[in-house]
């Protein structure tokens, strides 16, 4: 099942054709948030506008799913990981590690962005290991 783009999400979604990773930030305040939404969590500011994001990380904490989810998600096979990413700008997101045993995710490591292809041009965005 591929992700729906809601009208606060839709920037990230066209940036993510070409491939480029987006954040939404607060013209307020000047902060950085994830999830996309109309209006800034820090300081309720409404305006937004995307930055693009370096896509680098460490993995804050992660859960190996060992059984498919009901629907199957996508091309992750189990075992699989999902996992808090603390992205460099200071925000946290929820992702995928892929790109190496899920045994092997741990707290601290080193992620980069990565792509999987969705049926309508779209990118997914994951993660897998910086080195």
């Amino acid at each position: 099942m591929e992700p729906k783009a809601s009208s606060a999400s839709q920037p990230f979604w066209e940036a993510t054709k070409e491939q480029k990773f987006l954040l939404p930030w607060c013209k307020d305040c000047e902060k950085p948030f994830w999830y996309p939404r109309v209006m800034c969590p820090h300081c309720l500011g409404e305006s937004i506008e995307w930055k693009e994001a370096s896509g680098q990380g460490s993995v804050y904490a992660s859960a190996v799913h060992w059984k498919p989810g009901m629907p199957p998600a996508g091309d992750l096979k189990p075992p699989f990981v999902v996992s808090l990413i603390d992205l460099e700008e200071g925000v946290r997101m929820l992702s995928n590690v892929i790109g190496c045993e899920a045994t092997d995710v741990h707290e601290g490591m080193s992620v980069k962005i990565t792509w999987e292809k969705l049926s309508d041009g779209r990118f997914l965005p994951q993660f897998e290991p910086a080195s």
